[in-house]
């Protein structure tokens, strides 16, 4: 049998007016671990739909070679039934379900006619051993974290006896620790005889975990390296990935932020109704004009509810405290409001808050600012073609024209139509949720780049991150959230990791 579990040759793909795949060549060894890397919109995702059976055998040009076998996937089925099991960024779960329903959901352990839930409920304790998730089997999905849901993705895989993983941006919404407890996972499932695909744009945790790495770029392949054999480093995949070195992902900043207030909170809490508790207790910080402010904390900490009950509290929380925005004492009670006031928010959720996906780039673009591209109440279609045009072009957004579905654009691209939706708004202060979540390193150049010219015309920007070098390297002070509360605050220059993880991590 070949050392190869699966051979990808010659794969072309195209779309209406793009190529997204072009005779693009990609071996994987048998009880590896492989990582994919490239730019968004580089082709990874549609490599994988190709492997998965989305798009079937007679959408695509090339052969796939699975386990010594050439095989034509007509479906989704059909790759699962021949041992491939991909698990998308955005997880296939039902929350209302319980665990080991979700697990065996589709190919239920059945006793004649009726469903053998004792049965299930054991085979699934199985599954979650292998994953080392220690959650009840009847514990429903929706009560856990984003990481133990992770790994009850993984074990629903698992159980339908796959021998090739793939898993695309696993660790993307997952704090530190998931992260290393995800990646420890794939190494215990290759002693076990499972091979793994792993898409991701975190070059520090594709050093960490892969044996071979392959580099797309612009629809082809660019190379595959050997770690055994080849000295690989974050630089080179860098090059290998832009075309080009990016020595200092975080550009300089030469403008400095003035003394003037643009926000100021003071003793701020809010209260859940539908969880019963505070989710913020007292928090107090501003952020200056031109000045860029991160906020870190582990998930759950409370950044996301901060940023969510000052830009109109859309959550319903009952709020107190103070909220000084440009020199006037303010309550912005729905997000509208907010924006009217020039406070923008671009939520961590792109897909679910932040754009609507069955609409065209340009319709996105100018959806929180209609009047823009209006004239006495009117929409001005040249007006509304050209600004989009220009978020298009000065954002690099990929896509064969600003009439595309966002849905068909790539996470990255997704994420910059969301940028500039709220960048012609024209904010006071826009807070950045996550900016550059599930972003190559390419386009995270570009958002900084953009951020600092931002706040060079003295624009504000409170920035929440879960990527604490981000945070370092792009702000100027940083405040650090835990339990609902301000644990302090640090100035960039002098700041560490450590000294933030230390307040994080006080309660």
């Amino acid at each position: 049998m070949s050392d190869n579990i699966l051979e990808m040759r010659h794969i072309t793909k195209t779309f209406p007016g793009v190529r997204a795949l072009s005779d693009v060549n990609f071996e994987v060894r048998r009880g590896e671990i492989h990582c994919l890397v490239g730019e968004n919109g580089a082709g990874k995702s549609t490599l994988i739909k190709v492997l998965s059976g989305v798009y079937p055998h007679n959408d695509f040009e090339g052969e796939i070679i699975f386990n010594g076998k050439k095989v034509t996937f007509g479906s989704i089925h059909d790759s699962e039934e021949a041992g491939i099991g991909v698990i998308y960024q955005e997880l296939a779960l039902v929350p209302e379900m319980t665990v080991y329903e979700n697990i065996m959901l589709g190919h239920e352990i059945r006793r004649g006619v009726t469903v053998d839930v004792p049965e299930m409920i054991r085979k699934t304790e199985e599954l979650l051993k292998r994953v080392r998730l220690s959650v009840s089997p009847s514990a429903k999905v929706k009560d856990l974290g984003i990481g133990k849901q992770q790994l009850v993705e993984i074990a629903k895989a698992l159980s339908r006896n796959m021998s090739l993983l793939v898993l695309d941006e696993p660790t993307a919404a997952l704090n530190e620790d998931d992260c290393d407890n995800l990646l420890d996972i794939l190494r215990f499932l290759k002693t076990q005889g499972v091979t793994s695909i792993m898409i991701s744009h975190k070059l520090k945790e594709v050093l960490k975990i892969a044996e071979t790495i392959t580099v797309l770029r612009d629809g082809q392949t660019i190379c595959t390296l050997d770690r055994q054999k080849d000295k690989v480093d974050e630089q080179l995949l860098i090059k290998h990935m832009v075309g080009r070195s990016i020595e200092n992902i975080y550009p300089p900043r030469t403008s400095k932020p003035s003394d003037e207030v643009v926000l100021e909170v003071k003793n701020w809490s809010a209260y859940d109704p539908k969880l019963g508790r505070k989710v913020l207790n007292n928090v107090n910080f501003h952020v200056c004009k031109g000045e860029v402010v991160g906020l870190s904390g582990l998930v759950g900490s409370g950044r996301t509810e901060l940023a969510r009950s000052l830009f109109g509290n859309p959550d319903g929380y009952v709020v107190s405290g103070d909220l000084v925005f440009k020199g006037k004492k303010q309550r912005f009670t729905h997000p509208r409001h907010a924006i009217r006031s020039g406070l923008a928010y671009a939520t961590e959720d792109r897909k679910r808050n932040g754009l609507i996906l069955i609409k065209s780039i340009q319709e996105n673009i100018s959806l929180a600012n209609l009047q823009g591209v209006s004239k006495k109440g009117i929409i001005d279609e040249e007006l509304d073609k050209q600004s989009a045009l220009n978020f298009v072009n000065s954002l690099s957004i990929k896509t064969p024209g600003i009439n595309q579905l966002v849905m068909n654009l790539s996470g990255g691209n997704q994420q910059k139509v969301s940028v500039a939706k709220w960048l012609f708004v024209g904010p006071d202060l826009l807070i950045f949720d996550e900016p550059t979540r599930g972003i190559d390193v390419g386009a995270k150049y570009e958002i900084y780049t953009i951020i600092n010219d931002l706040v060079a015309k003295g624009m504000s920007i409170l920035m929440i991150s879960s990527e604490l070098p981000e945070i370092l390297g792009m702000s100027d002070r940083i405040y650090v959230v835990a339990n609902g509360t301000i644990t302090g605050e640090l100035d960039a220059k002098s700041a560490t990791q450590e000294a933030v993880m230390r307040l994080a991590t006080q309660y």
